[in-house]
């Protein structure tokens, strides 16, 4: 007599097994994200101390230098995002976590308007001379990346983790 409890050997060959079944989060999103994130902590220092590969060649930040930078912030802001959002992989993201995206997302506004003041025609050194990184635009970036590492605290899924 055959069971129909689903016990039999032939109905749980068919049933695929799930190799990591506490695994709360998508390890390949997370392995993404944190490459995107080193990948872009390196052009970031590229951009900002091109010295440290031998690549210095102007005494003054000037705007390639600021462009490499921000768009090495770009990819920390990228991969970071990748990497936290994967850490809620079965949840619906919390209203704080939707307001960390912001926060990231205005931070980095911020840091480019800053950085690029002077191409823009805010800065200190409007475009007829040659635009450099000053001290203002210094403080306008690093308020910029204050308010994305905000975002990305406000990302971290925290909460009750108990199963119900």
């Amino acid at each position: 007599m055959t069971s129909l409890s689903g016990s039999s050997p032939s109905a749980s060959a068919s049933q695929p097994v799930e190799s990591r079944p506490n695994q709360i989060f998508s390890l390949r999103r997370v392995r993404v994200g944190l490459a995107l994130t080193l990948l872009g902590f390196v052009i970031f220092l590229l951009g900002a101390r091109p010295s440290l590969f031998g690549l210095d060649r102007s005494p003054v930040i000037g705007f390639v230098q600021i462009a490499v930078f921000l768009v090495g912030l770009a990819f920390i802001c990228i991969g970071g995002y990748i990497s936290l959002m994967s850490l809620w992989k079965k949840r619906q993201p919390s209203i704080l976590a939707d307001i960390g995206l912001r926060m990231v997302a205005t931070g980095y506004v911020i840091a480019v308007f800053a950085g690029m003041a002077d191409v823009f025609g805010a800065g200190s050194h409007p475009l007829p001379g040659v635009p450099y990184f000053g001290p203002w635009q210094a403080r306008g970036v690093e308020i910029g990346q204050i308010i994305i590492a905000i975002g990305f605290l406000m990302l971290i899924p925290f909460g009750d983790r108990r199963k119900s």
